[in-house]
């Protein structure tokens, strides 16, 4: 087994359980791990690394693939995107791995999209995103716009009756195209936005966020803050009256794990849109539960991307089989309308655009720090990477613009702390 060196003592431990043997000592295949250990997203990254050594393992477990074990190479992106690059540029050309399971920002996505894209690399990317994006070198198994951010916000509008948005997320891509979609359709609904704030990436300076949105009084807030901001930030929120009965926030990047590091008492009430929760009720994800519970400890959760990075590698898996092959151009034609039980239900991959077919769900947070599942769709929703509201042509200038501010980066300039 091939690793970098990074701090979390557990994941080393973890990646030592993967090198059982598959078959007759054929040289190994290796697999990239690309997420981040430590910063400010090690929060978030941390369980999606485990899940997908624990989906690897059942892999070699069921005989590898081709007859070949796989061998994870499990590097840290440090919650930076030059780091994030370069991890992806070594991965492709000296460790020369098949295929890649990684990252969760879209500013670390965007940074290694052209890598992958220039050494025909085939990258895995487990996370709900903004959209705005189709690569033929990328496998998105998490959520489009259309399969969270759009279903969260006509739910809040028809469901609950909210007219009056706020929106406040980190200052990166994703919040700020999210927010740009979210935008559009408020619009469209007749409905208004009342504040948007952003905060950095890692930053714990949110008293400015707080006061807008104390001052504007929405009926709801959404939130697409990353990371260990959260922290601060519904620390603050709380400490200024707001609460989830009066104003309540959807959030778009909190889940199960993320909870485990907030003050439950005060998120009860407030909600979350996910493709999956940990309380599907379902055998398929009730193993799933006991499997990574009996791996990594009894009280652990799981969430959303955690679920998406194991199924993707599972996905994987399966079309290099059925492929005859692990080269990425092959992979890609046999993936291509590929179906699998996963446990928060069935999904399919898009034959033209490579994002999945997902059943979309809201939940509320309750008292044991899970979610109750309070609407879905009764069935998967087609992907639609690039929101209507706009032509694609519009999205892309809009992104150019973003990056031309940002001096050639996929997040906003770090600011000075107080």
């Amino acid at each position: 087994m091939h690793y970098r060196p990074f701090i979390f003592t557990t994941i080393c431990l973890l990646i030592a359980l993967v090198t059982v043997a598959c078959s007759d000592g054929q040289e190994p295949i290796k697999v990239g791990v690309l997420h981040s250990q430590t910063g400010t997203m090690a929060i978030s990254e941390v369980p999606v690394v485990e899940a997908t050594l624990m989906a690897i393992d059942e892999v070699n477990a069921s005989g590898g693939v081709l007859g070949r074990r796989l061998e994870p190479v499990v590097v840290d992106g440090e919650s930076d995107w030059g780091v994030f690059a370069r991890e992806a540029e070594q991965l492709l050309i000296e460790d020369k791995v098949a295929v890649v399971f990684g990252c969760w920002t879209s500013a670390s996505r965007k940074t290694v999209k052209p890598i992958f894209e220039k050494h025909d690399g085939l990258l895995f990317y487990p996370v709900q995103y903004e959209g705005i994006e189709q690569s033929p070198n990328i496998v998105y198994t998490g959520a489009a716009p259309n399969q969270q951010i759009i279903p969260a916000v006509s739910w809040a509008y028809n469901t609950l009756g909210k007219r009056r948005f706020f929106l406040v997320g980190s200052d990166y891509v994703f919040p700020r195209s999210a927010n740009a979609i979210i935008r559009d359709y408020v619009t469209a609904l007749g409905a208004e936005i009342v504040g948007e704030e952003y905060i950095p990436l890692g930053s714990r300076q949110v008293d400015h966020a707080i006061e807008a949105i104390r001052s504007s009084q929405p009926d709801v807030i959404l939130n697409t803050i990353n990371g260990d901001s959260n922290i601060p930030f519904f620390q603050a929120l709380r400490t200024a009256g707001i609460k989830p009965a009066d104003i309540p926030t959807f959030s778009f990047s909190i889940a199960e794990p993320e909870l485990q590091s907030l003050d439950l008492t005060t998120m009860v009430g407030d909600y979350a849109a996910w493709n999956y929760f940990q309380s599907v009720d379902s055998p398929a994800n009730k193993k799933f539960v006991e499997d990574f519970r009996k791996r990594y400890g009894a009280d652990r959760v799981v969430s959303d991307p955690l679920e998406a990075a194991y199924f993707g590698v599972h996905l994987w898996a399966r079309a290099a089989q059925d492929a005859g092959s692990i080269a990425p151009e092959d992979v890609r034609a046999a993936v291509r309308d590929m179906s699998f039980e996963a446990p928060g239900g069935m999904v399919y991959v898009d034959h033209e655009n490579l994002h999945t077919w997902k059943v979309v769900r809201i939940g509320q947070i309750n008292e044991d720090a899970q979610f109750k599942i309070v609407w879905s769709s009764d069935e998967p929703v087609r992907p639609v990477p690039f929101p209507r509201t706009r032509t694609r042509a519009a999205w892309d200038e809009f992104l150019a613009r973003l990056y031309a501010d940002w001096d050639g980066h996929w997040a906003a300039p770090a600011r000075k702390e107080d």
